[in-house]
């Protein structure tokens, strides 16, 4: 009787250990990653092109070893507050809050989760789970410039602001040093609607800027819908992408584009939590590892003359060797 108990005994751990270690390998084996977004996944702007960069990490790593969940239009910081609570109790290993207006939920339900990573940005601001992310937008912002200066035929090339902080002023001041470097006399002109998703109104404003003589624009935010397909209706003028290629809205309008690569930077956070680190570095985006990438469309590119490539890819290197620093407003970090 006691040998057959301790063969039962024996059974019953082996089963246990089996049970615990195949529910370590499959916790292990699958990351659960939820996206909380201001905007809507097909924006063509900040929240799209992390949705896509997020599906396109999920192909690479199969969906047996990542699940995606995303919750949209949670501008107010109060839901999105609820959202990235629910999503930490539930049990996902990484919630992005993508929105410099999340950092203060973010900071709070962190508190409470400490085996969590959240990651939100563009911010500095970290903590122990805490990943802060940012896009140096100010340097395909240059390009983009450059390539508006050196092209213009009027002289005169705008900007349709959304907000004047954050991602926005990096990219609008980028712009401006880009144009004015190609070409010192033209006129630059910058104006905000004082909203990123004022389609109509950044429609409007697109339209004042062509008025007044704009023919090549730019800007950033989901509102940025509305400027392109403001400038598509115009024969001559030419739209300058961030964010992500938006070539999609008018093949014939937008010249080129910034794209953000923000699977690489999540890959970064997998790989830092598989070394226990929850979060508490501040990641960027940028030349340098390929996370921001300069794309001129394939339709269009017989339109830039060849010494404007070359121009624009040397300036792309002297970014990445640090020979060239785009400057940003004091105080911008």
């Amino acid at each position: 009787m006691k040998r057959y108990t301790k063969v039962l005994t024996a059974a019953f751990v082996l089963v246990l250990l089996i049970g615990v270690c195949g529910g370590f390998v499959h916790a292990s084996s699958k990351v659960r990653i939820a996206l909380v977004l201001a905007s809507t996944t097909d924006d063509m702007a900040w929240s799209q092109s992390m949705y896509e960069a997020l599906l396109a990490l999920q192909n690479q790593l199969g969906k047996d070893k990542m699940e995606l969940v995303v919750s949209e239009r949670l501008g107010n910081p109060v839901d999105a507050g609820a959202a990235i609570r629910q999503y930490a109790d539930q049990g996902f290993d990484i919630v992005i809050a993508h929105g410099a207006q999340f950092q203060a939920v973010v900071f709070e339900v962190a508190e409470d989760f400490p085996k969590t990573s959240f990651a939100y940005g563009s911010a500095f601001k970290t903590a122990p789970n805490v990943f802060a992310y940012e896009p140096l937008a100010q340097q395909g912002a240059y390009l983009n410039g450059m390539l508006a200066g050196f092209m213009t035929k009027t002289g005169t090339v705008a900007i349709v602001g959304p907000v004047e902080s954050g991602d926005a002023v990096k990219y609008n001041y980028g712009f401006g040093q880009g144009v004015i470097a190609a070409n010192p006399k033209a006129n630059f002109r910058i104006a905000y609607t004082g909203s990123f998703g004022d389609v109509v109104g950044a429609g409007e404003l697109a339209k004042v800027h062509m008025d007044a003589g704009a023919d090549f624009l730019s800007g950033s935010a989901q509102q940025a819908v509305g400027a392109v397909r403001a400038c598509a209706e115009r024969p001559g003028v030419y739209w300058m992408a961030t964010d992500m290629d938006q070539s999609s809205l008018a093949p014939d309008t937008v010249l080129a584009a910034q794209v953000y690569h923000w699977e690489k930077l999540v890959a970064d956070m997998l790989e830092l939590r598989k070394q226990g680190v929850m979060g508490g570095k501040h990641l960027y985006l940028s030349f340098v590892d390929d996370t921001l990438e300069f794309r001129i469309s394939p339709r269009l590119a017989d339109k830039i003359p060849a010494d404007v490539i070359e121009k624009i890819e040397k300036a792309k290197q002297e970014i990445i060797d640090g020979t060239l620093v785009v400057e940003l407003p004091t105080g911008t970090k």
